[in-house]
C-alpha cells in the first residue's frame, strides 16, 4: 500500500496573513464575538485542509483532505491512463471542476492525472508524481480513451420582444 501527504503550504500562508490581522485586532479593540468567531472558522479552516493524502490499495485510489474530508475514491479496474501532469495557476487550490475535469490540490502545480473508462478525468495534486506512478504501475489496465461527447444540436431559440 502506498500512502503520502502533500502539506498545504500555500493555504498556512495564506491563513498566517489573515490570523496576523486578526490578532492586530484583536489588540486593538478587544475580543468580541464576530472577530472570535471568525478565528475559529480560520482554525476549522486550517485544520480541514491542512494537506491533501494520496493512498493507493491492490484495489483502489484514494485521496482526501486534511483529516479525511471531501475527499474521493475510485477503482483501480475503472482507470483506464494514469500520467504526470503539470497545473497552471488557473487550476487554483482545493476542489474545482475544469476543462481538464476534476481537480483536486493543495500547493504546488504538480498532479497526476487519471482518467476513467467514461471519460471522466481527475486531477490529484502531489509532490510525490512518481511515487504515485509507481505504485499505479501494473495495476490499471491501459484502454482507449473515449472521444469527447458531441454537442447536441439545440433547437433556435426565441425571443418575446414585448418589453
Amino acid at each position: 500500500m502506498y500512502q503520502h501527504k502533500q502539506y498545504a503550504v500555500f493555504i498556512f500562508f495564506v491563513l498566517a496573513w489573515i490570523g496576523g490581522f486578526v490578532a492586530l485586532a484583536w489588540n486593538l479593540i478587544g475580543a468580541d464575538v464576530p472577530l472570535m468567531v471568525f478565528a475559529g472558522v480560520l482554525i476549522l479552516v486550517g485544520f480541514l485542509f491542512h494537506g491533501l493524502t494520496v493512498k493507493v490499495t491492490d484495489e483502489t485510489i484514494s485521496w482526501a483532505f486534511g483529516p479525511g474530508v471531501a475527499g474521493q475514491k475510485l477503482i483501480l479496474s475503472d482507470i483506464i491512463e494514469a500520467k504526470a501532469v503539470q497545473n497552471s495557476y488557473r487550476h487554483g487550490i482545493g476542489i474545482r471542476i475544469t476543462h481538464d475535469g476534476w481537480v483536486y490540490s493543495v500547493s504546488g502545480f504538480s498532479a497526476v492525472q487519471l482518467t476513467l473508462k467514461d471519460g471522466s478525468v481527475y486531477r490529484v495534486g502531489t509532490n510525490d508524481q512518481q511515487g504515485v506512478l509507481s505504485a499505479l504501475e501494473g495495476k490499471i489496465t491501459p484502454g482507449e480513451i473515449p472521444p469527447p461527447a458531441e454537442p447536441k444540436s439545440q433547437a433556435k431559440a426565441s425571443y418575446n420582444n414585448m418589453l
